[in-house]
């Protein structure tokens, strides 16, 4: 698994081949951690593999399970440092979901209540029977 799955012109990819400098946070031989140039807050940090997949869906499992082991602990950091009201862990997928690098990755964003940066949305009843129909077929695609 140590044997480096990277792509040539992705900037999270050459971070991790020391081509583009970052702010290193935490690194070992399956994760990278390091700041976000363009912070919602102060400590906001990411966290990739070192491999390259463009989403959640791409990425192996054996890779999954190590970053975001390294999300807690970076995530832990940036509480004890930053001692915000909270912290919210974000990955995107997709242009829908806003996702601009595509390389699987995790935002560690440190949130307060009036920082003005929204997540959350108004809650409405949903339709039991479609909800319930949605998740049969979603039962059945999971692998």
């Amino acid at each position: 698994m140590t044997d480096l799955h990277l792509n040539e012109d992705c900037i999270f990819c050459k971070i991790i081949r020391g081509e583009i400098s970052s702010f290193k946070l935490y690194e070992d031989d399956l994760t990278y951690a390091f700041m976000d140039i363009n912070p919602l807050n102060d400590g906001h940090a990411l966290v990739i593999p070192k491999y390259h997949a463009e989403n959640i869906y791409a990425t192996p499992d054996e890779w999954f399970g190590p970053t975001m082991s390294t999300v807690r602990r970076i995530a832990s950091a940036v509480n004890k440092v930053v001692r915000p009201e909270g912290i919210n862990l974000l990955q995107a997928n997709g242009p829908g979901a806003k996702q601009s690098v595509f390389h699987f990755h995790m935002h560690v964003i440190p949130r307060y209540a009036d920082d003005g940066a929204g997540m959350n949305w108004e809650m409405k009843h949903g339709d039991m029977d479609a909800i319930g129909e949605l998740a049969e077929q979603i039962v059945a695609a999971i692998e």
